[in-house]
């Protein structure tokens, strides 16, 4: 039976909460997505996936991500796809700042002192400044922002096939590294992005007017696919333990460190393309593919990399990170989006000449 007496004191509680919550929303540039990936991070924390638990979540991850390229496999033609792929100059925008612009601000990392910055956990940005873009934020962002996105999975796809090579390559010249890449990874990129994009192509005939009058179906795998990559990756970390393994002091100049590689590479990448006269949603193909790092892909290749070390303070960084890249660029997606539709909108709008063609027509 519930109960019948009003909760006075909740009311008092939750009012000026609620209250507070609107005022900052109107002030500060909070994106509803945003505020998402702050509670389930916040879930994450207070009840992380353990053990069994765990392991669905990363199951249920990977058919998220199989799903939402299945999607995008199904909506885009093949004409647009092949498109995407002979986008040369795109492509080599990307890659060279995966693999030359982030490196060599890893490099800069290690002039900070030891006493500020620790050496493993300056090895670590160094090593997630090797790594090759993530895919499925890259391309789910993409998306959002209103960019080219075929180009953002030919991209990322290409992006992560490259890091296979580049990346081991990377490590062993710049941190003296010493190891090999299974052929797992090839099988991963294959079996849970390009299988399900090329099943999508296929079955397009059929199902692909049912997909497309459908946007919300897409919004939803997008974001969602997301969500459970926070929630997994945080999750793994607090049950890792690594939080206390090193002092408040050090963790907060990885964080200032981390964000601060971010916002350089979106700068540039937000900069030079269109120096280069790329147009806008070629330009957000850059940004949100060229300056994500795979906490996917980076994990197991710092186990084979590093086979034997102690690997957690290493791939801190890169946890980190990807939790800032996450927020940081759901927020920066968002507002592009607007701006994109915005845009549309105002161009869609008649203008003084056409609109006093229609009253003089109508009359």
């Amino acid at each position: 039976m519930a109960c019948a007496f009003p909760n006075h004191r909740g009311d008092r509680i939750i009012e000026p909460v609620t209250v507070l919550l609107s005022r900052l929303r109107e002030r500060l540039p909070l994106d509803a997505f945003l505020l998402l990936i702050l509670l389930t991070v916040g879930i994450a924390a207070l009840l992380p996936a353990r053990g069994g638990v765990g392991q669905g979540f990363s199951y249920l991850t990977t058919v998220a991500i199989g799903v939402l390229f299945f999607l995008y496999g199904v909506r885009l033609s093949p004409r647009e796809a092949i498109a995407g792929l002979r986008h040369w100059r795109l492509h080599g925008s990307v890659l060279a700042a995966t693999f030359v612009l982030f490196p060599l601000l890893g490099l800069a990392a290690q002039l900070i002192p030891g006493s500020v910055l620790p050496h493993q956990l300056a090895l670590g940005v160094l090593f997630l400044c090797c790594l090759p873009s993530t895919m499925q934020a890259s391309v789910a962002f993409t998306s959002v922002a209103r960019g080219n996105v075929p180009a953002a999975i030919c991209a990322a796809s290409l992006s992560n096939l490259a890091g296979i090579v580049l990346t081991p390559l990377l490590v062993g010249v710049l941190m003296s590294a010493h190891g090999a890449i299974s052929g797992r990874a090839v099988v991963n990129v294959a079996l849970q992005l390009l299988a399900p994009f090329l099943l999508g192509q296929l079955l397009r005939r059929w199902i692909g007017g049912w997909v497309v009058r459908r946007r919300r179906l897409l919004t939803v795998v997008d974001r969602g696919s997301i969500l459970l990559v926070v929630y997994t990756a945080f999750s793994s970390a607090v049950v890792a333990g690594i939080w206390h393994q090193l002092s408040p002091v050090s963790l907060g100049v990885v964080v200032l460190v981390d964000a601060a590689l971010l916002g350089v590479v979106v700068t540039v990448t937000t900069l030079v393309p269109r120096w280069l006269g790329f147009a806008p949603p070629d330009r957000m193909t850059i940004v949100f593919c060229g300056s994500k790092k795979s906490l996917a892909s980076g994990l197991p290749m710092a186990g084979v990399l590093f086979a034997g070390q102690g690997i957690g303070l290493l791939v801190l960084p890169l946890m980190l990170f990807h939790q800032i890249q996450l927020m940081a660029c759901a927020w920066l997606a968002a507002r592009y989006g607007r701006r994109a539709a915005e845009i549309a909108a105002l161009e869609a709008r008649p203008t003084v000449t056409e609109r006093a063609l229609v009253v003089r027509n109508a009359a």
